[in-house]
This record gives C-alpha cells, sequence and structure tokens, in this order.
C-alpha cells in the first residue's frame, strides 16, 4: 500500500501495543515501524532493474525481517527512549508488529509480497489497489482522534479500535466484491463462448467498484472490465501474446526472471525496432485511447551478450487522463 496508508496502520497498532504506556510516542515508533519495508525502494540507486523488482517486496517485507529487526529497533528505542517507561521487550513488541503487518496488508494488493522469504512464493491477494480512499481517510480520521486523546482516557483505545475495524471490515468486503466481480467476468466468458486456460481479476485504481480482468487464450490475452453500474455485457479487448518476438532472447537469464516475477502474465510489443516486455498485472495506463500503453513496460536493449532492461517512463498526464477515464468508466459509461 502507499506509505500514507502504512504509516496510518504502523501507527495504529503501534497504539494498540504500547499506547496506555508511553502515548504518542507509540504512534510515532509506530508510524515508523510501518514504514520501515519500503525503503527497499532504495535499491534502484544501486541495483539493476531485474534486481530492484526482485527485491521489491521481498527480504524487508518477509516475517523473517520482522522477527529479526524487531528486537534490534527495540533495542535503539530502549536507548532513546529511557524515560519512557517501556522496556526493551515492550519496544521490540511494537516495533515487530508495526513491521509485520505492513507485508500482511500488502499481501492483499496485486503486487503483493514475499512474507515467507526466503521460500520462492508471493503473496497477492489482488483485492484492493494499493492507494485506496475507502480504506484509509476513515482510518487516518479515527487516528486523528487518537492523537488529541490523553493517554489514560478510555477514549483513546475506544477510537483507535474504531479505526482498525472500520479498516479491516472494508479490507474483507473487497474480497467479497472480488468474488462478485469473478462471477460476473466468468459469466460474461460463458455468455460469448470464450475458451480460456486462467484468469486474473483486481480492482482499478483508487475504488472498488471497477474491476479488471486479465483472461489468458491459446495465443492472446484478453482485458475486461466491470462495474458494479453496469448495465450493457461485459466487452473483452485482445492483445497477442507474440512472445515469439523475443526470439533467442526468450532465454536469457533476465528475461527468464521477468516472465517469472510476472508468472506468465506479459506480451511483447515492438516499436520503431525496440522491443518491449509489458507487464499485464496492472493494466493499461490509457483507458481512453487506443494507443497500447502499460502502466509497467520495460525496454529490451540487447547488448551483445548482455541484455539491458530499462522500466519506460511514465507522463504527468497520464494519471489526469486516467483519472478522468476511471471515473466516467466506475459509473458504467
Amino acid at each position: 500500500m502507499d506509505s500514507l496508508t502504512q504509516i496510518v496502520l504502523g501507527a495504529s497498532v503501534g497504539e494498540a501495543v504500547l499506547g496506555k504506556k508511553v502515548g504518542n510516542k507509540a504512534l510515532l515508533y509506530g508510524a515508523i515501524a510501518g514504514t520501515i519495508p519500503d525503503l527497499d525502494v532504495l535499491s534502484r540507486n544501486f541495483t539493476d532493474t531485474v534486481t530492484a523488482i526482485e527485491w521489491h517486496h521481498g527480504f524487508s517485507h518477509s516475517i523473517f525481517f520482522s522477527l529479526l529487526f524487531a528486537p534490534i529497533f527495540g533495542w535503539l528505542i530502549s536507548r532513546i527512549e529511557r524515560k519512557s517507561g517501556a522496556t526493551w521487550r515492550d519496544w521490540s513488541r511494537l516495533m515487530f508488529w508495526g513491521l509485520f503487518t505492513h507485508p500482511i496488508l500488502d499481501a492483499f494488493t496485486t503486487w503483493g509480497t514475499q512474507l515467507f522469504w526466503p521460500f520462492d512464493l508471493r503473496l497477492a491477494f489482488q483485492n484492493i489497489f494499493v492507494i485506496d480512499p475507502l480504506y484509509t481517510l476513515p482510518f487516518l480520521v479515527f487516528l486523528i482522534l487518537v492523537l488529541f486523546q490523553k493517554r489514560t482516557s478510555p477514549k483513546r483505545s475506544k477510537y483507535n479500535r474504531l479505526g482498525l475495524l472500520v479498516s479491516s471490515g472494508y479490507l474483507m468486503l473487497t474480497l467479497v466484491l472480488k468474488g462478485l466481480a469473478y462471477t460476473k467476468f466468468t459469466n460474461g466468458l460463458e455468455e460469448q463462448g470464450i475458451d480460456y486456460s486462467a484468469m486474473d481479476t483486481r480492482p482499478t485504481p483508487f475504488n472498488s467498484i471497477l474491476w479488471m480482468a486479465n483472461i489468458e487464450t491459446a495465443d492472446a490475452y484478453l482485458m475486461g472490465s466491470y462495474s458494479f453500474f453496469d448495465s450493457q455485457p461485459i466487452q473483452f479487448s485482445s492483445y497477442p501474446k507474440n512472445h515469439q518476438l523475443l526470439g533467442s532472447l526468450a532465454s536469457h537469464e533476465k528475461i527468464e526472471r521477468l516472465k517469472h516475477i510476472v508468472e506468465g502474465w506479459y506480451t511483447i510489443s515492438k516499436k520503431k525496432d525496440q522491443l518491449f516486455f509489458n507487464d499485464l498485472r496492472f493494466g493499461l495506463i490509457n483507458l481512453d485511447s487506443e494507443e497500447e500503453r502499460f502502466a509497467f513496460s520495460y525496454r529490451i536493449v540487447p547488448k551483445g551478450e548482455e541484455v539491458m532492461v530499462e522500466e519506460t517512463p511514465k507522463l504527468r498526464s497520464d494519471a489526469k487522463h486516467l483519472l478522468a477515464a476511471l471515473w466516467l468508466r466506475i459509473w458504467g459509461n
């Protein structure tokens, strides 16, 4: 999830663990704990693109990381907050739950997380987008109410529990909505007589009303969208796999790693004699255009026996156009 959401979750967890003893300091250190796992993004500055993708939501989002670093961070905080009345064990417990709940929440997103690192298993339930205001904003309101209560006030724990219950309840609701959307997609494919071997569903950005599906067929991937306000049959657009365009590059170590990361959901496109590896898991970034532009696309540049993989840049205008298109599509347009 986005940084603000993880800060709010971490702060709330910190309050639940240690708020009665140390007051707002529990929120502060809980927020810090909720931020730490995402520092793995710094790997982009000193490693190649493929490795950075592999590391993202990897080791730092694992149970092992939480168990290993919670007592270390707990010891550091206990030295800083010697007069707080909390022990090393208290701070270690706070840090563990702050670190651990971060990847738990990320497991519900499309990107997912390697919770059981070093085992090669990525959990991605894909029932909530990485930024969802309906999850974060009510949670944030309750947390602000907590912030202005006295440490000993019963309202403090009451507001914090409500924040956790409301946010968790919404998270569970999105699982139900995902199931309903999945049924609509399967019915649509059956009604249109489309044979397929696999399907992947996920919410579109910033909401849980409009859902997307990737469908694998023999030589192409289909993409379709469904809004709970739709009154017309689902339409599916076809995108050829074009895997053969890779030629001998298909067996290159970096390309094999990319294919593993996306779990087979990719197409290859060729523009001006350049090859692009398109990650289908996050869909198109231009819903209202006939041009094929995926949210995550990587340019493949052969250099002798080596292969360079470069993520294509995103344009500021993309976000504005995407939001406008999403708003119309959510309402069944």
